[in-house]
């Protein structure tokens, strides 16, 4: 289990936890009152419920509010919501809409944890005298640094990247030293609401998994993202037309057309609206370039090496710093990754230690 320190120096404390009206944060509140923390429960409400709610969500919605509460009350801790719309809406749902207009695939938790979660968490710790932070994440925060969590099937390492260096100091991760499985069985012997509620596994504001409808809502009725184009070869070939580049990503077979072997889309040019598919053997590059940097340890220089994970499902593969410029690096791998994406996110580990990432360039 997690222990604190004070930043005072001493033990236990006050903290702030992220109740999202799910299982694994229900259970990290209820690890950090055993542990004898002052806790304070707080869900962020992210957009309007009522404009985009769908029954059963298990996050991110009135009814997830209400379970958070609900499961507060149960542990005897006071419970807060914070509503977070406008800057969710600006700093996520604003960026996974232009960065789909650029012809990128991106990642909208990284975004929600980098600028919204945990600063805004942050602050209202401060604002409630806090002495730590903590989520229902499967990562491991320990002395000032993080880790993946002990299930490899759960770890969620990969989404911490872009967070602040000096919140990893005030950050508590209760669950993060669990299975799956003994979460849920520590909230069942607790009686808690959420211990059999379902997976959290879609976009939160994109609930049926329909994410061109996103665009259409917020995309001029001409933009270039959703206007038809080519489709074309490696080769310069042109096989086809596509009803809008935005509906494709690095990898996708579905909606390309039959030219005798399966074919991938490889790259978006979206200069020229043009999808370009190829062969699978095409969809593997031995260099990755990223961009935004984040550092959650010393920063690395030309010559380091490290592991890089391109997808969240993906295994790391090992890689060596080959350029530095700024915040940008490029990455030589050893071994050769498939479907790197741009808009996705570069996570570089030294073994289990999370030491930053970026975004695919």
């Amino acid at each position: 289990m997690t222990t604190g320190r004070r930043v005072d120096g001493s033990t236990g404390g006050r903290v702030l936890v992220a109740m999202s009206g799910g299982v694994d944060s229900s259970v990290a509140a209820a690890l950090l009152v055993e542990q004898g923390y002052e806790v304070i429960g707080a869900t962020m409400r992210l957009f309007c419920y009522s404009d985009k709610d769908v029954a059963d969500r298990p996050c991110c919605s009135m009814d997830s509010i209400a379970d958070a509460a609900a499961v507060a009350a149960k542990l005897g801790i006071p419970h807060y919501t914070l509503n977070l719309a406008d800057r969710f809406g600006r700093d996520v749902i604003g960026d996974f809409v232009a960065e789909y207009s650029r012809g990128r695939t991106p990642i909208p938790c990284v975004r929600c944890n980098s600028f919204t979660k945990f600063r805004d968490l942050l602050t209202h710790a401060d604002a409630l005298a806090c002495d730590y932070i903590a989520t229902g994440h499967y990562a491991i925060a320990r002395d000032g640094a993080l880790f993946r969590g002990r299930d490899p099937g759960k770890d969620q390492s990969y989404f911490l990247w872009g967070i602040d260096r000096q919140v990893i100091a005030r950050m508590l991760t209760p669950v993060g030293e669990q299975t799956k499985p003994e979460t849920r069985a520590a909230a069942r012997n607790l009686g808690l609401i959420t211990a059999d509620k379902a997976e959290s596994v879609e976009i939160c504001f994109v609930p049926d998994g329909d994410y061109v409808k996103i665009l259409e809502e917020n995309l001029p009725s001409d933009a270039p993202a959703l206007a038809p184009g080519p489709v074309v070869t490696t080769s310069g070939r042109m096989v086809g037309e596509h009803e809008g580049f935005a509906r494709y990503t690095i990898g996708q077979r579905r909606r390309l057309p039959a030219l005798g072997e399966p074919m991938y889309v490889v790259s978006i040019q979206p200069e020229t609206r043009s999808v370009v598919v190829g062969t699978a053997d095409e969809l593997f590059g031995h260099r990755v370039e990223l961009d935004e940097l984040n550092w959650l340890a010393t920063p690395l220089g030309v010559g380091d090496t490290c592991q890089v994970q391109i997808r969240y499902r993906s295994k790391a593969v090992p890689a060596r710093v080959s350029t530095i410029s700024g915040a940008s690096l490029t990455l030589d791998l050893s071994e050769p990754a498939r479907a790197i994406t741009p808009g996705q996110s570069g996570v570089l580990y030294d073994g289990e230690r999370v030491l930053g990432g970026g975004l695919i360039a």
